[in-house]
């Protein structure tokens, strides 16, 4: 007799539309939970069903288990196993930033549960071990900044970063920034430290075998994940890059119209 053990996962989720639809999956980026898309989906849940679920560390997800939880291995597959409890087989899926290295991770080791997947200002992770060791150590430092200082100082130092240069002079920059501060920020510091670009494994040794179609979105301002995503291009058969106008990295924030035309017409095409 087979006993099922129970999860060490108690994600937090949300169901927009209707179940019979088609289904996206949305995964946030760092120190973002599901809602961040709530934009989006107001417009989407009309013609697809839309679930949105905070990850490990971030928003009301709990984890029960330990730090290795928060890796990308074992997230992905605590996401497979709530698609299973959900009754979800196969669906759409879409990421963004951290939640799109998720998404890619997910699409190549379970590519028989994703008809297609809409990669946002991602990337299959570092290549080269020294690039990887060295982003470990810098995350450290990034997540004992977390632990013991802080948090809003943490933030206000984050997105000076060049990447988030037009997300900060957006009208809704305010408003995110509040919202990033109801994280915890120890758990946090667990997320960047088991699930950065440092620990993640590179994913860019199989993207030539993706099986799955890939539309991979980046901003006009993004100039760095512009050149990683044509790589991508070069490397996977399946996979489209497009570029959105009046956007950096965050473009579904930024430029939410334009956004969303791109993602229905791939999803609906």
């Amino acid at each position: 007799m087979l006993i099922k053990m129970p999860s060490l996962y108690q994600f937090h989720y949300k169901i927009f539309g209707n179940i019979q639809n088609p289904l996206i999956l949305f995964l946030h980026g760092f120190m973002g939970k599901g809602e961040n898309f709530s934009e989006v989906i107001q417009h989407l849940s009309d013609k697809f069903c839309c679930v949105t679920v905070d990850l490990p560390g971030h928003g009301k997800t709990r984890i029960l288990g330990g730090d290795e939880c928060y890796q990308m291995s074992q997230t992905a597959q605590g996401l497979i196993e709530l698609l299973d409890e959900l009754g979800i087989g196969r669906c759409y899926l879409l990421g963004y930033s951290m939640g799109g290295r998720l998404a890619l991770y997910l699409t190549l080791h379970f590519p028989e549960r994703f008809e297609k997947v809409i990669l946002e200002s991602a990337s299959p992770g570092l290549q080269s071990a020294e690039g990887r060791s060295q982003r470990r150590h810098r995350d450290e430092i990034l997540a004992h900044q977390l632990e013991t200082g802080d948090f809003s100082s943490f933030l206000s130092q984050w997105y000076q970063q060049p990447l988030f240069e037009s997300l900060r002079h957006h009208p809704s920059f305010d408003r995110l920034f509040q919202n990033r501060l109801q994280n915890q920020p120890k758990t946090l510091a667990i997320s960047l430290r088991q699930m950065g670009s440092g620990r993640q494994p590179s994913l860019w040794e199989m993207l030539a075998s993706e099986p799955v179609p890939l539309l991979l979105l980046v901003g006009e301002w993004d100039k760095k994940f512009q050149e990683i995503n044509h790589k991508i291009t070069q490397v996977c058969s399946l996979a489209q890059m497009e570029i959105i106008p009046d956007s950096g990295h965050t473009i579904h924030l930024e430029n939410p119209s334009a956004y969303l035309k791109s993602v229905i017409k791939f999803f609906s095409g």
